[in-house]
């Protein structure tokens, strides 16, 4: 900072001069001390010089409503919410969210190195601020099949970077306790450039628990009970609490609302679909829900701010006091918490629902032909679909409404009046595929999927975590290849197909991920697959892609399935489908 420039801050702290922008009659959110303060808010040069009485060369009054700092995503995957960069800001901004910190694995492990690039090129002009964590597991384990692999060497030079903050969610945490050493060498590179290594261990535990943070890890965002997430307070660990579209933990993480807990928890979104960000929210849709939920909103808001900028090293934001950055958010009341305004380095950005000068998205697609262009497989068949394991009995993964986590259901192996063998209408058991479509292997998993409800025709993604290969699910092999093959025209997307007819789909061809399209327009089209998924049996509290977007990630437990088969996540290894 330049020697006048900070003699004009100090002068208008001072009051000695007007201050560029003042804030009156402001009930301000002191995120320090739990407190509500009622002054004016000086900024100047971008940041709040003072906090009291003030004159300014602009002056709004805003009567006694309230002001919090700018909202902060600590853990999001912007590829989740299918919005590229500008459309995804859109989404958010209006609703007070002025920074998230993004792991962009989902692009680069369908891209590699030029997956993140194209995430950092697409983001780096907008409003919005938007910080990186590095990719550590691409792909998520060896057992699985992605688009690229990305080591230690590859990721080294990025550290230098100020946007990249740390090492992303540490998912291998069997291959940590274990001393991988290519992991072994991510988080050495990471702690030595002097930053965050973020984790992922569901369920971990006692001795392991101890070797995981021992090697680095110093957060979890998959807390899915309160028992869990205490011992991994106790041990150190930053708990992120997570509300997004399939995974929501905040209602059992409640206690952790309250002193001395708050102080070491955030409130993340992890994945969000566009149409939860626009209807519902982002971080301000979980703030009103603990609110409902009995939890103090200064201390939710705290959660969603202060806490996030000191874990990750954001020193100048996340409060309202002198020498913060003039990241601002005002609300009427704190329990509805609907966002009116937006201020972002002192300046409106956002106000009623709507950003001021929305920022144009621009693709070089020469640059990034891989992220444009990343379907390689050829047109499905019936053949290929398939089984071809013999035996009395089938393996079902069975998923569970609001987790990510599935358990293994042991049936007969049996053949209904109309399904493919193997599918049982009536106990909810429906038939599963995952096609690679990287590399042009040729290779496809089959297995059958519990609890999805789906009773009739087969439902396609092209977004299946990590690896981002093509699963399908339904209760007949025609229709899924039908979905399946939609999905590789779209060069990527969603797809819901009954008897032979493509009922709705959704392209979305940037890695086959997301839509260069405005969030309102990839909404709209969600809610169609949506509103005809669940007239044909798929309940609200599954989300239908969300959920299926996980069911093929083998590092949370119980039961996976992808290209290689059904992954037994434990203990790592394929299991058949049919014994």
């Amino acid at each position: 900072m330049q020697a006048e420039t900070l003699k004009h801050r100090i002068a208008a702290g001072r009051g000695d001069i007007c201050a560029d922008l003042i804030l009156k009659n402001a009930r301000i959110i002191n995120v320090f001390t739990n407190e509500i303060d009622t002054a004016d808010i000086a900024i100047s040069g971008g940041q709040i010089v003072g906090v009291g009485e003030y004159n300014g060369l602009n002056e709004t009054d805003l009567h006694g409503s309230y002001v919090c700092p700018g909202l902060i995503d600590g853990h999001i995957h912007i590829e989740s919410s299918m919005l590229c960069g500008p459309a995804f800001e859109q989404a958010v901004l209006p609703h007070g969210t002025t920074a998230v910190i993004t792991d962009p694995h989902e692009i680069s492990n369908v891209a590699g190195i030029d997956g993140l690039e194209f995430m950092m090129e697409t983001t780096k002009e907008l409003t919005l601020s938007v910080y990186f964590m590095l990719l550590s597991c691409v792909p998520a384990t060896a057992l699985d099949e992605s688009g690229a692999v990305l080591d230690a060497e590859q990721l080294r030079p990025y550290y230098n970077n100020p946007r990249i903050l740390g090492l992303a969610e540490m998912m291998n945490a069997y291959g940590t306790v274990r001393c991988d050493p290519e992991i072994m060498q991510k988080i050495s590179d990471c702690t030595e450039a002097g930053k965050l290594v973020d984790g992922h261990a569901p369920l971990l535990s006692g001795k392991d628990l101890n070797a995981y943070i021992a090697a680095g890890v110093q957060s979890d965002h998959e807390c899915s009970n309160i028992n869990e997430a205490m011992e991994k307070l106790r041990h150190g660990q930053y708990i992120m609490i997570r509300e997004g579209t399939a995974a929501k933990n905040m209602e059992s993480l409640l206690p952790l609302f309250k002193e001395p807990y708050c102080e070491r928890c955030m409130l993340v979104t992890d994945d969000r679909h566009p149409g939860d960000l626009l209807h519902n929210g982002h971080i301000d849709y979980i703030i009103r829900k603990a609110v409902r939920s009995g939890a103090d909103p200064v201390v939710a808001i705290k959660m969603a701010t202060l806490i996030p900028a000191q874990y990750f090293g954001l020193k100048s934001h996340g409060a309202i006091a002198p020498g913060y950055t003039a990241d601002l958010i005002i609300v009427s009341d704190l329990n509805h918490f609907t966002v009116r305004q937006v201020y972002k380095n002192g300046v409106l950005v956002a106000e009623h629902g709507k950003t001021i000068n929305p920022s144009s998205l621009v693709i070089d697609e020469s640059r990034f032909r891989r992220v444009m262009n990343s379907f390689d497989m050829d047109e499905i068949t019936l053949q290929d679909l398939e089984l071809h394991e013999n035996g009395e009995n089938e393996r079902v993964i069975c998923i569970n409404a609001n987790e990510l986590l599935t358990d293994e259901k042991i049936v007969p192996f049996r053949q209904h009046e109309g399904t493919a063998p193997g599918v049982d209408p009536e106990h909810q058991i429906i038939k599963l595929a995952v096609f690679e479509r990287h590399h042009h292997s040729g290779h496809v998993g089959l297995g059958f999927l519990g609890n999805f409800n789906l009773k009739h025709g087969a439902v396609a993604s092209s977004i299946a975590h990590d690896s981002h290969n093509l699963i399908v699910a339904g209760d007949n092999d025609a229709d899924m290849m039908l979905a399946g093959n939609t999905i590789r025209k779209n060069k990527g997307g969603l797809a819901f197909v009954i008897n032979g007819q493509v009922i709705a789909e959704l392209a979305l061809p940037v890695a086959g991920l997301m839509s260069t399209e405005s969030a309102e327009v990839v909404a709209e089209k969600m809610q169609t697959l949506k509103d005809t998924l669940i007239e044909n049996g798929i309940t609200g509290d599954i989300g239908a892609f969300m959920t299926l977007a996980f069911v093929s990630l083998p590092v949370i437990s119980k039961l996976r399935l992808n290209t290689y088969g059904i992954v037994d996540v434990e203990h790592q290894k394929i299991v058949p489908a049919v014994f």
